[in-house]
């Protein structure tokens, strides 16, 4: 017989093979999907465990036997969390002289807490409260089903993220080995939201904590930072301060840290708010010659450069020369330690708290109506908390130990010529 003649023979005894198989033990998969059969399969298992339980405390049925710990009392309406829903089905009762006994399957898999983890995974991806029931995937038509209305789903988010962001606002934050700071706003409505994002001396990137206030203001700033003081943040080191130029800011993390901070206005901040001030046949050349000064790796010869730009401005354009001039060493301050080149790109700038702020704004943005604060600082805290998850360790993250070392030496050198001083 020829090769192929075999394939083909082998074939066909397969076909017949299970062709067998189904008209004797599997008439319901040619019916049902699979997905159906997972689902009954599924139930069955539950009843089964549930029966061998109630066996295991009552006995056998219509059997007393002297070992056993309850009777058997018939069946109640009960709920199981089932695929992101509440099934109706029916429990088994079982009681003794004290009252009613709880069967162990049923205790484990009446548990709600998967229900509200889904509700909120489901908000977090995208999913409307509306739409909720749709994500969901079918069960049986027969099983009555409950607690997939908008209503429902809304409740539950409420009250998990409420629990979520008063733990998460309240956590100790002293085992942070505190490098480097960032604050930044965001705006919502008529409300701001001061965010501060630590990076460690390790690299990694915290969301220490938010505050809800009308502005970026020195108070609520303040406030902030206060309230990371007393959850255990250390203050008494000296470490860098990455601000987009806001004076407010800058004064609130000066009254804090004292002298042992130093800070570094954001360059693309910089960049952003003198080019804005001129005409657009100069945008081009004025944003080129800033990003080369920035890049020169020598702060002399940056603020040579820097300074050269703001002359041969400030004759037409007064106002772009000022907002260049205007705390322009604070610019610099990074690139006078000689950190890697990725590092110095990463502190230069307010990108790092910027990307968090960007993606705390996309989660929020599907919301139609902000009812109060407090639901706008639980949105935006769940969407920091959500991008924390996503966080990497920042670029060349090895060189933040050259800055901590050159910051808390030149730190001490300070407070020691103020001893001398005094």
């Amino acid at each position: 017989m020829k090769k192929v003649t075999k394939k083909v023979a082998r074939k066909e005894a397969a076909k017949e093979e299970i062709a067998e198989v189904v008209q004797l033990g599997l008439p319901g998969v040619v019916r049902q999907g699979l997905r159906e059969v997972i689902f009954d399969e599924g139930m069955q298992v539950v009843l089964a465990m549930r029966k061998d339980e109630r066996t295991a405390f009552c006995g056998p049925r219509h059997k007393q036997g002297p070992q056993r710990q309850g009777r058997r009392h018939g069946h109640a309406d009960g709920e199981l969390v089932l695929g992101g829903r509440l099934v109706n089905v029916r429990r088994p009762r079982v009681r003794n002289e004290e009252g009613e006994i709880t069967l162990p399957s049923w205790a484990a898999f009446s548990e709600r807490d998967p229900l509200d983890e889904r509700a909120v995974e489901q908000m977090i991806v995208g999913v409307s409260t509306r739409k909720y029931d749709r994500s969901l995937e079918p069960v049986d038509r027969k099983l009555k089903t409950r607690g997939t209305s908008k209503s429902a789903v809304s409740r539950r988010f409420v009250a998990v993220t409420e629990a979520r962001v008063k733990a998460w606002l309240e956590r100790d934050l002293s085992s942070i080995d505190l490098a480097v700071l960032m604050i930044d706003g965001l705006h919502v409505e008529d409300h701001v939201l001061l965010v501060a994002l630590a990076i460690d001396v390790d690299g990694k990137k915290h969301v220490l904590g938010m505050r809800e206030g009308a502005t970026e203001n020195a108070t609520s700033c303040t406030a902030l930072l206060s309230d990371l003081q007393a959850r255990g943040l250390r203050t008494d080191r000296a470490i860098l301060a990455v601000l987009d130029g806001s004076k407010a800011l800058a004064k609130s993390v000066r009254t804090v840290f004292g002298s042992r901070v130093r800070i570094q206005r954001c360059q693309a901040h910089e960049v952003r708010n003198v080019v804005d001030q001129l005409p657009e046949a100069m945008r081009t050349s004025v944003r080129q010659a800033m990003r080369q000064a920035y890049r020169s790796k020598n702060v002399k010869r940056a603020q040579k450069q820097l300074q050269n730009l703001a002359r041969r401005l400030r004759s037409d354009h007064p106002g772009a020369a000022s907002s260049l001039e205007e705390g322009l060493d604070e610019t610099l301050t990074v690139m006078a330690f000689g950190l890697p080149e990725w590092l110095e790109r990463t502190l230069s700038t307010t990108n790092a708290i910027e990307n968090l702020i960007g993606s705390a704004r996309d989660l929020s943005r599907r919301v139609k109506r902000w009812r109060n604060a407090q639901m706008i600082v639980r949105w935006i805290a769940t969407a920091c908390m959500e991008a924390e998850r996503r966080f990497h360790r920042v670029r060349d993250h090895k060189g933040l130990r050259i800055l901590v070392a050159a910051l808390r030496g030149g730190a001490q050198t300070a407070v020691a010529e103020e001893m001398m001083v005094a």
